[in-house]
């Protein structure tokens, strides 16, 4: 018997077919700076220039994560593709970039092509609230790697600043306050604790509450840029409060959070519960309700809460920054 492609597992028939498939899908979250369909070499995006003085690219790779367990699980694909967009734009955002273009990356041995479309549908929908283009990726078919129906998403973005408005957390000083933005749920991290929390049984009935997608805060952060009174921004992801906080503060600044200061959301609870968790694990695990955190002048803070409600946007001032060595506290 011949050995062909097709029978090593690898149909590039209909790869190309589906390929075709979604290019009028894609096509959708174009920007007028994409100069060509999916399906070449490169993916061609022209900056505009005029929009600058002096502009910075900023990238960002970053994928899902074992949430991709739930939706396997749950055989619910739809809004995973918005979580690879939004761990990778929502990064970029906290240096005050607007995303312009996302590549992604799909990896799988055998997987339906109705799930591949709604993957993809998901990462184009994405896009599409970040008001960025998706403009190429790869698909991935690769025998033995991953079990039939399993798979991995990624993804890969640039966006532009304007090199004298990078929010890079140098401006942050003792007095700032710290508003938290509320999460949509669990976002992309931690799902590894979540399940080891839960049982599959447990897991496949809250799905529909687990596959919540990432919240992306994009448009209502731009809306406040540039506004020289935001000083730092953190994306409450993997390392959650402890980490991401730490990373943009001077050396000599020092972070405390209440946590009576937000409602945190029932299946947070029902996570720490049901695995025992103790509190700092559920802090530096999980994002506990709050997805993004600005740290801002004292006297803007009134004003940046109300422009952020008038977006259907919940938020709390949830701390302060005091002088002391680089770190969070959470009382």
């Amino acid at each position: 018997m011949k050995v062909t492609y097709k029978k090593a597992g690898v149909d590039i028939k209909a790869a190309n077919a589906f390929k075709f498939k979604i290019k009028a899908l894609v096509r959708k979250s174009f920007r007028p700076e994409v100069l060509q369909d999916i399906g070449g070499f490169g993916s061609f995006f022209r900056l505009d220039k005029n929009k600058f003085k002096d502009p910075v690219l900023v990238s960002s790779s970053d994928g899902v994560g074992t949430k991709l367990k739930i939706a396997m699980l749950a055989n619910k694909h739809d809004t995973i593709g918005i979580d690879a967009v939004a761990m990778n734009v929502n990064d970029i955002l906290c240096t005050g970039a607007e995303a312009l273009f996302f590549l992604d990356y799909i990896a799988f041995s055998r997987l339906s092509e109705s799930a591949l479309v709604d993957i993809v549908k998901g990462i184009n929908d994405g896009c599409i609230e970040a008001g960025c283009s998706l403009i190429g990726g790869e698909t991935a078919q690769m025998p033995g790697m991953y079990k039939d129906g399993d798979y991995d998403v990624a993804g890969f973005c640039v966006g532009v600043v304007e090199r004298s408005r990078i929010i890079n957390g140098k401006d942050i000083r003792p007095g700032d306050l710290v508003i938290g933005l509320e999460s949509s749920g669990l976002h992309s991290n931690g799902y590894s604790l979540a399940r080891k929390a839960l049982s599959l049984n447990e897991q496949k009935r809250m799905s529909k509450e687990l596959l919540k997608p990432t919240r992306i805060y994009v448009k209502q952060i731009l809306s406040l840029l540039p506004d020289k009174s935001i000083h730092g921004i953190s994306h409450i992801t993997g390392g959650a409060f402890y980490d991401k906080i730490a990373r943009i503060l001077p050396d000599n600044v020092s972070v405390r959070l209440n946590k009576a200061s937000w409602s945190v959301p029932a299946i947070f609870r029902l996570i720490q519960n049901k695995g025992n968790i103790d509190d700092r694990e559920m802090y530096h695990t999980l994002n506990m309700g709050i997805g993004l955190v600005l740290i801002v002048a004292p006297f803007a803070a009134k004003s940046i809460i109300a422009k952020l409600t008038a977006q259907k946007l919940k938020c709390w001032v949830i701390g302060e920054a005091v002088k002391g060595k680089k770190g969070v506290e959470i009382v």
